[in-house]
């Protein structure tokens, strides 16, 4: 059961690299709350050596089930959005968002294109505020702790 969703728009970015196997390289570099305003895609700058475009239509979403990566995410020492996006149209295009380090580790361990990007502070708080409401850590276990 969906717990909340936030839509988003993520930032992609391609570059000319000089490499045996490839001539440009996609990434997706930032992600920034869609307050409803923003077209499907828009260019933001284009060059031969770097293309930069904001991609919108994708939504974050959060579940009970992921609570566990959800924590991971938010007490890592840089907390991330993980976007999974693949080549549509001779573009890189992202499909798919989390803020669950769980799900993050499975879109790289997927053999797709993934790449974890800086987690915005609104986007921070939001998570944050589920998590405060949702979840509460399990104890820890080992040797100190029985």
């Amino acid at each position: 059961m969906k717990m909340g969703s936030m839509p988003i728009a993520v930032l992609m970015q391609r570059r000319t690299v000089q490499h045996r196997w490839a001539d440009e390289a996609w990434e997706a570099v930032g992600v920034v709350p869609d307050r409803g305003d923003l077209p499907p895609l828009r260019v933001l700058s284009e060059s031969p050596e770097r293309d930069y475009y904001l991609v919108s239509g994708l939504e974050l979403e959060l579940y009970p089930d992921e609570n566990e990566g959800y924590y991971e995410n938010c007490v890592a020492p840089e907390s991330k959005v993980f976007v999974l996006w693949r080549m549509q149209d001779g573009r890189a295009m992202p499909v798919r968002a989390s803020v669950s380090y769980v799900e993050g580790t499975r879109m790289f361990d997927s053999g797709e294109h993934a790449d974890g990007v800086t987690m915005p502070a609104e986007v921070y708080a939001w998570l944050a505020g589920y998590l405060r409401e949702h979840y509460q850590p399990r104890p820890r276990r080992g040797r100190q702790h029985g």
